[in-house]
């Protein structure tokens, strides 16, 4: 066996004791008690100048969730709402939660006021949105035949509501 075919099978080894004993650290989305809180927008957390917002649509195991289609409108009229407004050079994402209970948005360098601003904005937007869903053709998505304008309108309007008034005092998971 040659000196090089043993470093690599010696680094085989180590590679697989190190994945066999890892404990991954929770994330800190799965550290927040999804019991204590409902429809609202919250921050999830800070990375240096990115704040992950949590837009919570619908209670956390509630019993309702937002329907795909409707979760894939949102996410379309969302984010070509915010990547053309006036704080589009702030946003970094705008996606769906798996659990289908509303969405993060990613903004950099924004204060939390302006970030409030810009989800009332958006979901009013969604709200009146008459006409052909952005990139909702075969050439532009994955799933361009899912979607459901009419539910997604009626979808955003309680977290829209819960956002009347709000402050960033409100921005934070109750204990």
């Amino acid at each position: 066996m040659t000196t090089t075919r043993c470093g690599s099978i010696m680094l085989m080894i180590l590679f697989i004791l190190y994945k066999g004993v890892r404990v991954m650290d929770k994330i800190a989305s799965f550290q927040v008690d999804h019991r204590k809180f409902g429809v609202g927008m919250y921050i999830s957390r800070i990375d240096g100048d990115i704040v992950t917002y949590d837009l919570r649509m619908v209670k956390p195991n509630g019993g309702r969730y937002i329907s795909s289609p409707s979760l894939h409108t949102i996410e379309h009229l969302f984010a070509t709402y915010a990547r053309n407004s006036f704080m589009r050079e702030r946003v970094i994402y705008v996606g769906p939660m798996g659990c289908r209970t509303g969405f993060y948005l990613l903004l950099r360098g924004m204060n939390h006021e302006a970030a409030i601003l810009l989800v009332k904005d958006a979901l009013k937007f969604i709200s009146e949105y008459e006409g052909e869903i952005p990139g909702a053709t075969e050439a532009e998505c994955g799933n361009y035949l899912e979607h459901d304008l009419a539910a997604a309108k009626e979808d955003v309007k309680a977290l829209l509501s819960a956002l009347d008034g709000y402050t960033p005092k409100h921005l934070v998971y109750p204990q």
